[in-house]
């Protein structure tokens, strides 16, 4: 099991990750780059649920 800081380390980089690939996102919508959209917005889904569990298991703490 990770410390709470380790889970709060976890969180604050999959934050940014997300950011950034929303901005990716808007990037390649931009330019008409439909499939890697779609790719991008699964990718987007499964951090929602990762950042989800982590929150889960931080508020468990």
């Amino acid at each position: 099991m990770l410390s709470k800081k380790e889970l709060e380390q976890q969180i604050a980089e999959l934050k940014m990750d997300y950011i950034n690939l929303q901005g990716d996102m808007e990037k390649l919508e931009q330019t008409g780059h439909a499939g890697s959209v779609a790719q991008a917005a699964e990718r987007l889904e499964k951090m929602e649920k990762q950042l989800a569990e982590l929150n889960k298991q931080l508020a468990a703490l």
